[in-house]
């Protein structure tokens, strides 16, 4: 299965504000809104320069616009150089809000609101038109895509982690999940590539972190011998550390990850020194892995630090 990323290093290019926002007037309000309309949607700000809450809206709607990366635009109109489309719309305070959608009206408010209204305004107008919305709806989606993931889906999923940073490049939960997807689609390289060629914001994000040490283990645990081999070699000596060490590997590797942390908390038990501490060190890649805030990492790290402090 092949699938494409776009979470190239570095992310999207950024969008030229001219796109985005522009002043328009009666004349051009047919190309500026209705037709521009038919392709993501337009908010219209009716202002004057002697309105003052005018002055306070217009430079958060412009802020809102630019963070929407594209998602919607901005026109904006002087209310006394171009009254009639004012006129047309009823217009009798101002500001006045108007959002356009294939070619109609769809929403709109009039005031200066906070800058958090404005937001999910645009939010609303994002997911109207079938794009993804703010961070709210964005946690929805990367729920959605970790649901799927783990029914196997990782087709579907990866196309929502893809959807993700096309809004958000920098988001460490779509990054890793589309990581996450490659190496459920045995595409190992691709996901090592993706990862050793993470951006520098998002290389020390615990999401990153879990899933580097998580693809080091599964290449300590290649080298390990059979299971059943190493259970036998540790009934036989309950102090081999050697072979409950590579045991606790691969039980890692297997899926069997309580178990592991039990086997190596056994052998920090009966000799915390042994080896450099590699049991020790070895249970703080299991929890790094594992994600600190995993119910096995929890009473994993509270039985550890009860055997050393003991």
């Amino acid at each position: 299965m092949q699938f494409p990323t776009n979470a190239a290093p570095g992310g999207n290019a950024p969008v030229d504000k001219s796109d985005l926002i522009k002043d328009g007037s009666d004349r051009t309000f047919m190309a500026d809104v209705i037709e521009a309309s038919r392709e993501v949607p337009v908010i219209v700000d009716f202002w004057a320069p002697w309105c003052g809450p005018c002055k306070t809206l217009g430079p958060i709607i412009e802020k809102a616009v630019l963070a929407a990366k594209g998602a919607v635009k901005l026109v904006k109109i002087d209310t006394d150089q171009n009254p009639a489309i004012a006129g047309q719309l009823r217009i009798q305070s101002i500001p006045a809000v108007y959002a356009f959608f294939q070619g109609r009206p769809v929403d709109g408010f009039t005031g200066a609101l906070p800058e958090s209204q404005v937001k999910q305004f645009i939010d609303r107008l994002v997911q109207a038109a079938g794009g993804v919305p703010g961070a709210a709806d964005i946690a929805a989606v990367l729920e959605e895509a970790g649901q799927l993931l783990e029914s196997g889906d990782a087709q579907t999923a990866a196309a929502l982690y893809n959807e993700v940073l096309g809004e958000e490049p920098e988001n460490a939960a779509a990054y890793a999940g589309l990581i996450r997807c490659l190496l459920a689609a045995d595409q190992t390289d691709t996901a090592q590539e993706m990862l050793d060629q993470a951006p520098a914001a998002l290389a020390k994000a615990p999401e990153i972190v879990a899933l580097r040490t998580q693809m080091d283990l599964a290449r300590q645990a290649a080298d390990m011998g059979p299971v059943g081999d190493l259970e036998r070699a540790v009934a036989a000596d309950a102090n081999n550390h050697q072979a409950r060490y590579d045991l606790a590997l691969a039980l890692y590797a297997g899926g069997q990850q309580e178990a592991a942390v039990d086997h190596l908390l056994d052998i920090v038990k009966r000799d915390r020194e042994w080896n450099e501490q590699a049991a020790r060190k070895q249970l703080v890649k299991f929890f790094e892995a594992l994600g600190f805030k995993h119910p096995l990492a929890i009473a994993g790290r509270r039985k550890l630090s009860s055997i050393l402090f003991a």
